[in-house]
């Protein structure tokens, strides 16, 4: 009899190993969708950046131009393969052409924006036209601004500004 007893102990712990060896590993499915986009950050005050002509002599009549220059804060970047376009409205000063006035006063400067450095003709930015940006760099994107100033060469000393907005889509 106790070689019975010992059988049936053996036979228990048998069992009960073999219920041990359940489904110890197995599948599942990672997923993701990306989808086409933009992320733009300015940093605080949410200004892009500048166009600054520099300081000039009233009595210059020249044309004088210069690149804008974005915020230190500045990041566009986009899925690669988005078309991107920017739009730029007439300023706060507009009439016929964009304008910078003196400030406390009714003075003026025109200037135009244009998307090359050549200030060509044909890659002037009008209001509200839509602008492709090309980019090689989708975590990098630029703004191809520069602007030309037309002095009138006979301005009144102070600062001469405007402020314009810009207009991303994709």
């Amino acid at each position: 009899m106790p070689g019975i007893s010992r059988y049936a102990m053996s036979g228990t712990l048998l069992l009960c190993s073999a219920a041990a060896f359940g489904v110890t590993t197995q599948n599942f499915q990672v997923s993701a969708t990306i989808t086409p986009g933009c992320s733009v950050t300015s940093g605080s005050g949410g200004v892009y950046g500048a166009l600054n002509f520099g300081t000039r002599s009233g009595v210059d009549d020249s044309r004088v131009s210069t690149s804008f220059v974005p915020n230190t804060s500045l990041s566009l970047a986009c899925t690669p393969g988005v078309s991107v376009t920017m739009s730029i409205n007439g300023g706060q000063n507009y009439t016929t052409v964009r304008r910078m006035v003196r400030s406390g006063g009714v003075d003026a400067v025109p200037y135009r924006l244009y998307t090359s450095g050549t200030l060509a003709a044909n890659t002037e930015i009008g209001v509200n036209q839509a602008v492709s940006l090309s980019y090689t760099n989708s975590n990098n994107i630029t703004l191809p601004i520069f602007g030309a100033a037309q002095l009138t060469g006979f301005s009144p000393a102070g600062n001469y500004t405007d402020q314009l907005t810009v207009t991303l889509t994709w």
